[in-house]
């Protein structure tokens, strides 16, 4: 289960048996909430905030700065998916520690 990013205290992580459509989850304090690219023709046309089954979701500032962390990052985290489950590279995690824009 790589964890990709730290964020204000939420681990945005893969699972190493993931599925597509590409996403990541955001885990925090026992919460958890995932974002779902829709990718079209190589261009991230939509990400879709959602609840994970069983898990309690994000609360809500915390969801809130995750919809923005991955607003900016969208591009990265779906080249470190390609890299790890098309190119099977290791990744490492990214501690962002400012609040993202």
């Amino acid at each position: 289960m790589p964890k990709i990013f730290e964020y204000l205290g939420i681990n945005i992580m893969f699972y190493s048996n993931e599925h597509e459509p590409i996403h990541v989850h955001g885990k925090y304090q026992g919460y958890e909430s995932k974002a779902e690219f829709i990718i079209v023709d190589g261009k991230i046309l939509e990400v879709n905030i959602k609840e994970v089954k069983g898990k309690r979701p994000l609360p809500r500032k915390e969801l809130k700065e995750f919809q923005s962390f991955i607003e900016a990052f969208k591009n990265d985290i779906v080249q470190k998916w390609v890299d790890y489950f098309v190119y099977h590279k290791s990744v490492t995690c990214i501690k962002i520690e400012g609040k993202v824009k």
